[in-house]
């Protein structure tokens, strides 16, 4: 076979980098796709978490809040019944002495 015309040379030469070059401008666009949707997600998660976070804390004051009360309702019970327990035992007390007699 004959030597191929330089133009026809110059023109693979030059066709190979611009191939090569595409490529990777192709890569590159789909790397950035990729992070560009990376970081809008992350971003998103983010901003979940943050409402998340807003909720468990009210959640917990709220919980606290009822079981403060629960609590000072069981004192005030406890208050109102401890005369009438300690009549109960002041009178059992009694009988048992009247029996060991």
């Amino acid at each position: 076979m004959g030597r191929q015309k330089p133009a026809i040379l110059v023109e693979k030469r030059i066709s190979k980098p611009l191939i090569h070059i595409e490529v990777e401008a192709e890569r590159m666009s789909s790397v950035v796709r990729l992070t560009s949707n990376s970081i809008d997600g992350l971003k998103g998660l983010s901003s979940e978490l943050r409402q998340l976070q807003t909720f468990l804390k009210s959640e917990v004051e709220r919980v606290q809040s009822e079981i403060e009360s629960a609590l000072a309702g069981i004192k005030i019970r406890i208050e109102t019944i401890a005369p009438w327990v300690r009549a109960v035992r002041a009178g059992a007390n009694i009988e048992s002495a009247q029996y060991r007699r």
